[in-house]
């Protein structure tokens, strides 16, 4: 097989991963009803704006977390200087969320994946580590927060 075809490949194999990680279900490592804005979709701003634990952060902020990350991520797979980024910023922030802050939390994390998913979809040279690796660690640390949210649900929700 090609160099092309095999980059082609794992472009689409990427693709489908992410895809199930934040909205549609493929069989791949899901269950059905379980992607990250299915389940934010079932989460009250009441909800989004509870600890849970002690020193743990609200679901709002692990969305705006996710958000950041997103935006990050994209924009070192695009070989831009974004500086110095402050990872901390939105834990000591970002606590409770009126409905309209909740919102927006989750209408600015769609928005930012649509943007990604554009830029991804499009992406032709998967060569190089900073394209592979930023992909990867997209995929890789939103399931994590995906699986934060989940278990952070089985309090919240008991």
């Amino acid at each position: 097989m090609s160099p092309q075809m095999e980059q082609e490949k794992f472009g689409r194999e990427l693709l489908d991963i992410l895809d199930e990680t934040f909205g549609t279900h493929h069989g791949i490592y899901l269950d059905p009803g379980t992607s990250l804005f299915e389940t934010l979709d079932e989460i009250s701003a009441a909800e989004a704006s509870v600890p849970v634990g002690g020193k743990c952060a609200t679901l709002a902020a692990q969305v705006a977390h996710v958000n950041l990350f997103l935006e990050v991520l994209e924009a070192h797979i695009l070989g831009k200087d974004i500086g110095e980024v402050d990872w901390d910023e939105i834990w000591r922030t970002v606590g409770e969320a009126t409905p309209e802050e909740w919102r927006e939390h989750k209408q600015r994390l769609r928005d930012t994946y649509a943007r990604l998913w554009g830029v991804l979809k499009e992406w032709k040279d998967w060569g190089d580590e900073r394209s592979i690796g930023g992909a990867l660690a997209i995929v890789v640390h939103s399931a994590y927060h995906l699986g934060e949210i989940r278990q952070a649900l089985c309090t919240l929700k008991a």
